[in-house]
Order: structure tokens, then sequence, then C-alpha cells
């Protein structure tokens, strides 16, 4: 219906790059994209993988660091569905983490330091990108920071308004808000009973 649709894939859908530069359909593959806002901002999008250079991981350490983070996934899955079993909501093992270990935190730094240079390098005036699952937005020397997270871990995605704001969306306090609303409306609905004129 008129609304262009890139698809990016990124180290977690490899293959996918082997089809870079085709159209399926109405999407098309790309390695990266130059995105301009409403408010005529231009913004590069990539997945951000191509930036473990900069954090000096090994092939031996991402592959590492890829089955620890399957492992966050399945013990966060199994984690929130007890939590909502009991009424709490989502919460994110892997995030708890990320923020409380001292080396996660520096090498997230590193990467948005890293992804944002890449954007003033081409003279751009910001970056959008995931990669590292750690949803954020921010200023980094002039340059706009934004990473959308993950649609598993941190059910999170970045939006932008008809006037060129970003903004990001975190679909479990979405969810949570919704359903907070549905359980209002059921109530004030049972509670207004239609009556029925005496035959």
């Amino acid at each position: 219906r008129g609304t262009r649709v890139v698809y990016i894939p990124g180290n977690h859908d490899e293959p996918m790059r082997d089809h870079v530069g085709e159209t399926l359909g109405a999407v098309e593959i790309k390695h990266e994209v130059i995105h301009t806002t409403a408010d005529n901002r231009k913004l590069l999008v990539f997945h951000g993988d191509v930036l473990d250079a900069h954090m000096r991981l090994n092939r031996f350490e991402h592959l590492l660091g890829d089955m620890a983070y399957d492992l966050l996934l399945f013990l966060n899955r199994w984690g929130n569905y007890f939590r909502e079993k009991m009424g709490l909501g989502y919460w994110s093992l892997a995030t708890y983490i990320k923020k409380r270990v001292k080396n996660a935190r520096q090498v997230i730094e590193v990467y948005e330091e890293a992804a944002a240079q890449e954007a003033a390098r081409r003279g751009l005036d910001g970056v959008i990108c995931g990669h590292i699952h750690q949803p954020g937005m921010r200023m980094i020397d002039g340059i706009v920071y934004c990473n959308d997270g993950d649609w598993i871990e941190s059910c999170s995605a970045l939006t932008e308004t008809s006037e060129g704001e970003l903004q990001l969306l975190h679909w479990s306090d979405k969810q949570r808000i919704l359903k907070e609303f549905d359980s209002q409306v059921d109530l004030h609905q049972a509670a207004v009973i239609p009556l029925r004129p005496a035959v």
C-alpha cells in the first residue's frame, strides 16, 4: 500500500545475506539503508554486527556468546511463564545481566560509540541498529544513536511519528496497559446491566 519495506539480515539470519540486492514480493533485502526522517534527518540503518571488530571478539567468542544468549532466552521464557502465572509483569533476565555485569556494560558502550562514529564518518545525523539486543536512544557527540532492541528478549521496536520524532516502543509495557484497560472495560460492562421493559 505504498509503504517501502526493507529487510536487513543480521548474524542470526545470515543465510538471507545471500539474497541481498533481491526483492521478495515487495520486500527489499539490503545490507543497509539511509533513512530520511519526517524532519529531514539522515540515519544509517544497519544490523550492526559489522561493528564486532571494534569489540575485538573472535569467532569462538561469538559462538560462545550466541550459545550463552540462547540459554538466557530459554531461562527468560520459562521465568516469564511462571511470572505471568503469579500475576507479575514481563522481566528480561538478559537485560538485567547486561546492566549489572561491568564488562557487558563496557562492551555495549564501545558498540554504541562505534555505531555513532560510523554515522559521523559518513556525514549522517544518526544511526539505527540492533545486534546487541539492548534497546536505547541517546546522543553521542551530536549523533543520534538508536538501538531497537529485539522482538524476543526486550520486546521492543523503534517507531517514528509523522513529525519525525523517534520513540522506543516496549511491547510488554503496552500489552500490560492494554490488559488493564480490557479488564476495566469488562468490569464496566459487567456493572451496566441493560434493563428490559416489563411485559
